[in-house]
């Protein structure tokens, strides 16, 4: 029990606001930013304690070790009775992979026992009877898939089923635990958790529950640990409550498998993963790139098609309704900038303070717009492409057909994709405990890859968009693009002049390609993404960052130059508007030139009244002077 008292002394009993941590024992509390960044903050060092520490065993184990050490220096074996097999240092006792049928009878005075690694397979209510100086215990690999009742009752330290095929525990297996300090159950197959698990534990400091398959933890479950300094639940495929850790005044390190559920527990010094990839601990995004690029794709996307728009508006094409699908594709586009200035503005606002703000961000009504229009931009741009391309299918590869749409059926189809793209965006906000928070799954609001987590209709809904809808589009579009240039190359070996169709076929060739290669970079990743998923294959964060900021505004920001900037008909426009700009200026200058000269001949006239009146005459070099009579 000395060991106990002695760890106990150095916990904390501090209270520090939201978003900062105490230093150690001292009563200085800091912000979170300031542990881990190489500077001793605290007078005690405490702000760079556990700067490797991943799951907390580690640093637990050796912090208790190594604490037990200095307090039992001696090494000479102070325990009467023990098997041969075991190795027994002071009064401590490892026996390990001795292939032991059932727990061995060993002195009373005994403090740690290991037992791990052997053949039990039969632990008695009686086992550990009398063993009331036992402080650590360590059962792993037991053939047996159950633990009797009160047979581990006054010990301090436990670490015990771990690795074994254990789907349950009951609330009576912790019965008399009362001076237990830290409690392992990893690499087993629970599946739920007892209401009150450590009810019967009052001072327990640290649990860890990794690598099972919890997925629920019931709110009661930790709600009587005010001592809890470290809770290890990663590898588990959790739901968990937003105020599931509200009743944890002490607790200090949270360890998940998903970056997102440190948002519940705001007021923890540490919890990992420190990132996913797109956000981080301090920031909506996760670094300078992403923070920068946000702005640049933005701005790209919006002024690259708000000029299009423009344009298109400015210089009167003969095809109406192709000019009109066009504005329409730049108004989606543009909405992909809007969601990225926005990703921008919000990401500003948390600086250095997101994980305070996480949890009511991915809830906010803000958050799940920004998803909303960026859904909606995505869709209905998908749909507009494969519409367009199909127009001009039909016009190159049946060009005497009379399959051509008025100005009405394109405006209806255009209605209709605009609702079609609406209700695709609309309908998870229908139902959230089908969909469940479809928006909100990540800092950037966008559903793009679903975890094992995530309800079943949210992860189908998902597949069924990406690799349904969108994939279905790609194949038309590229089958399209192909049989257009298959069609023009046949026609033009057909003709007299194949010098010109072959500059012209050139061209088409590389306008064509570059439209499929910049569909294909944009989508091929968010199909091998959904694919990858099915299989259930651990995809890194980053790689969605990269592929939200990145690649998913590809189209939006390329299809201005695609569509409008590189097509003849434009450049020729162009050219046009630019020669008349420039003759216009040119004329304009000569006028201001004649107008100049005019004023400078005429004030002799007026100084001279005795001159008769005259005529003007202009040289050949432009100069205007007064003839007199």
């Amino acid at each position: 029990m000395v060991l106990f008292f002695f760890i106990l002394d150095s916990l904390t009993d501090s209270a520090c606001r939201m978003g900062y941590f105490p230093c150690g024992n001292l009563t200085v509390c800091l912000p979170r930013a300031f542990h881990c960044d190489g500077v001793k903050d605290c007078e005690n060092g405490a702000d760079e304690d556990y700067c490797g520490d991943n799951n907390g065993w580690a640093n637990m184990f050796d912090e208790v070790h190594s604490k037990a050490n200095e307090i039992t220096e001696p090494q000479e074996c102070c325990l009467y009775q023990f098997p041969d097999i075991c190795e027994c240092k002071d009064t401590e006792l490892e026996c390990v992979d001795g292939n032991l049928q059932a727990v061995p009878h060993v002195s009373s005075n005994v403090t740690l026992l290991f037992l791990q690694y052997n053949c039990l397979s039969n632990i008695s209510q009686k086992a550990f009877f009398g063993l009331y100086h036992l402080q650590k215990l360590c059962l792993m690999c037991i053939n047996k898939n159950y633990v009797y009742n009160k047979c581990i009752a006054k010990l301090f330290a436990f670490r015990i089923l771990d690795e074994n095929p254990i789907v349950k525990v009951s609330q009576e297996l912790f019965t008399g635990l009362e001076s237990l300090f830290f409690l392992s159950m990893i690499n087993n197959s629970l599946e739920a958790l007892p209401q009150k698990l450590c009810a019967q534990m009052p001072f327990i400091n640290w649990i860890d529950l990794s690598n099972n398959l919890i997925t629920e933890v019931p709110l009661s479950s930790f709600k009587e640990l005010k001592h809890l300094q470290k809770l290890n639940l990663s590898c588990n495929p959790l739901s968990l409550h937003t105020e599931q850790f509200e009743t944890l005044p002490h607790l200090q390190s949270l360890y998940f498998k998903k970056f997102r559920y440190c948002s519940y527990a705001p007021h923890v010094r540490i919890c990992t993963p420190l990132t996913d990839g797109i956000s981080s601990f301090e920031n909506l995004l996760a670094n300078t790139i992403l923070r920068v690029f946000v702005w640049v794709i933005a701005c790209i996307t919006c002024f690259g098609n708000i000029f299009v728009i423009g344009m298109r508006s400015f210089i009167q094409s003969e095809n109406k309704t192709h000019t009109m699908s066009i504005k329409i594709l730049c108004c989606a586009d543009c909405l992909m900038g809007v969601y990225l200035f926005f990703i921008g503005v919000f990401d500003v606002k948390y600086r250095g303070q997101y994980k305070k703000y996480a949890l009511l961000w991915m809830e906010s009504l803000q958050c799940r717009s920004l998803g909303f229009l960026a859904m909606l931009s995505t869709e209905v741009s998908v749909l507009l492409l494969t519409y367009l391309t199909l127009e001009k299918y039909l016009a190159i590869v049946f060009p005497f057909s009379n399959i051509r749409p008025g100005r009405r059926q394109t405006l209806i189809t255009l209605m209709t994709i605009w609702v079609i793209g609406f209700i695709i965006a609309v309908i998870p906000f229908w139902n959230e405990d089908f969909f469940g928070n479809y928006y909100g799954k990540n800092g950037v609001c966008f559903p793009l890859y679903p975890d094992q987590t995530e309800e079943a209709g949210g992860k189908g809904y998902s597949l069924g968009i990406f690799l349904g809808v969108n994939l279905v589009a790609f194949i038309i579009i590229v089958f399209s693009y192909v049989s257009m240039f298959c069609s023009i190359q046949k026609t033009a070996l057909q003709t007299s002049d194949i010098r010109n169709h072959l500059h012209t076929d050139v061209a088409v060739a590389n306008r064509f390609f570059f439209i499929v290669f910049s569909d294909a970079v944009c989508w091929i990743p968010v199909f091998l993404l959904k694919i990858l998923s099915l299989f259930r294959v651990e995809i890194p964060g980053t790689v969605t960052s990269w592929i939200v900021i990145f690649i998913l505004p590809i189209n939006s920001a390329l299809n201005p130059i695609l569509y409008t900037l590189t097509t003849s008909f434009f450049k020729e426009k162009l050219k046009q508007l630019l020669h008349r700009q420039r003759r216009r200026s040119f004329f304009r200058n000569e006028r201001k030139s004649l107008s100049t000269s005019l004023v400078w001949n005429e004030e002799p006239v007026i100084q001279h009244t005795s001159l008769k009146l005259g005529f003007l005459h202009k040289k050949s070099s432009g100069e205007i002077i007064i003839k007199t009579t």
